[in-house]
Parts: structure tokens; C-alpha cells; sequence
């Protein structure tokens, strides 16, 4: 029998996918910066990762570049995200973020890169908004309520994270610190129905802790580096 929250991510995935996605993207509507309190993303900023998973020790670097690049006419902030398993290089990412004025930060895809010994075997996952009917999802609300459901982003087939707000006064205790009213999140995959991941936000420091529902797999901030 399937648990209670199961049998909800069923629910919440079947209606997103009965209606009909198609957010109205105007360059107008975005800010130059990203400051949403759950996720800021100064430029310059770096935040390092660590935890253990079933596959190893696993280490996280994710840079907010001084790029921008240029996605369905939205100027977006370049962040970098790399990823070493057992210190070996395994992922090499570059995600594109932009916020509209109202708060929201939105997800514009995403260029990515998978490794074995030192060579890339893999692109797959690889999107662009605007781009082969891919289109951008939100991937922080500007006020994130517990219920909250939406799309992270949508490329039929290929990227279809979902997220819902679980909630909204949590602590969070890591490496980096103890953290208190933090947001927590559910995120998840039609494409990978049997996993589902929590993730935990941290007001002006972003993303704290990770952790794999049904396993002991956890993985913590371990350091903020601003200049």
C-alpha cells in the first residue's frame, strides 16, 4: 500500500499533467539581480557541499559566475555546479536563473556535462527554454506557502522537476551552521517516479541539506564563501 504522501506526489503529478503549462514570459518583467531571500545568488558567491551517498562520499561546488546569458529575451545569472564523487569529477553544470520583479526566481535550463574517468559519456538533460518546446518553471516562489505546488521546469521527456512546500519554519543543523526558519521542500520527477528528495532553504543563505526520502543518503552546506 502506498503511503499517504506517496499517494499525494501521485495526485500532485497526474494534475499538473492534465493542465496545460505555458507560462508568459516578458523581459520586462525580470530585475537584474536575484535576492529572494531563500535563494540569493550574489555574484561571486561560492557554496560547498558534502555527504555521503550510496555511491560514495560526495562533494558539491556551486559558483554564481559574473556571466549572463541571454534566454527567451531574460538576461539570466550563470551559476556553475560542479560535482566530485569519491574525487572524481562526475558532473560539470551550467544553470541559468533570472527573477521577475514580483520576487519569483525562474529556471531557464541548464547546460550539462557527465563524466567517467576524466571523460564526458553524457549531455543528456541538457535544455534551453524557448528551445524544442522546452519551457522555464520557477524554482523559488517569492512567498513560498506550505501546499505550494509547481514546475521547476519543463522539457518534455528530458527535465520535469516538480516541487511542493512541505514547510516553512524548519531548523536545520549542517557543517556550515544550525539555521532556523528554513523552508522545506519536496522535490521530484514523473520521469523518476520512486525518488524524491528534501531540500532545505535557509532565509539569506539559500540551499542547507539534501537528503534522499527512503535512504540515509544527506548532504549538508558545508561552507559559504562571499566576496
Amino acid at each position: 500500500m502506498k503511503s499517504a504522501h506517496v499517494f499525494l506526489v501521485s495526485l500532485l503529478i497526474a494534475g499538473c499533467a492534465s493542465v496545460s503549462y505555458n507560462p508568459t514570459i516578458d523581459p520586462r518583467d525580470f530585475a537584474a539581480t536575484i535576492d529572494n531571500p531563500f535563494l540569493p545568488l550574489p555574484p561571486g558567491a561560492r557554496f560547498i557541499y558534502e555527504g555521503a551517498t550510496d555511491a560514495g562520499l560526495e562533494r558539491i561546488e556551486v559558483v554564481v559566475t559574473r556571466e549572463v546569458r541571454i534566454v527567451m529575451g531574460v538576461r539570466c545569472v550563470v551559476v556553475r555546479d560542479t560535482v566530485w564523487l569519491n574525487g572524481q569529477l562526475t558532473e560539470d553544470t551550467y544553470d541559468w536563473f533570472a527573477q521577475d520583479r514580483a520576487g519569483n526566481v525562474w529556471y531557464f535550463g541548464e547546460e550539462t556535462k557527465d563524466y567517467k574517468a576524466g571523460t564526458v559519456v553524457s549531455t543528456k538533460g541538457s535544455w534551453e527554454a524557448g528551445i524544442d518546446g522546452a519551457l522555464p518553471g520557477i524554482i523559488m516562489k517569492a512567498h513560498p506557502a506550505v501546499g505550494d505546488s509547481y514546475r521547476q521546469e519543463y522539457y518534455r521527456g528530458e527535465a520535469e522537476d516538480m516541487a511542493e512546500v512541505v514547510a516553512v519554519d524548519e531548523r536545520a543543523s549542517v557543517a556550515a551552521g544550525s539555521f532556523s526558519g528554513c523552508l522545506k521542500i519536496l522535490e521530484w520527477t514523473p520521469l523518476d517516479p520512486g525518488k524524491a528528495e528534501y531540500k532545505f532553504y535557509a532565509p539569506n543563505v539559500g540551499p542547507v541539506l539534501e537528503t534522499v526520502r527512503g535512504t540515509r543518503e544527506r548532504v549538508e552546506l558545508k561552507q559559504v564563501i562571499k566576496e
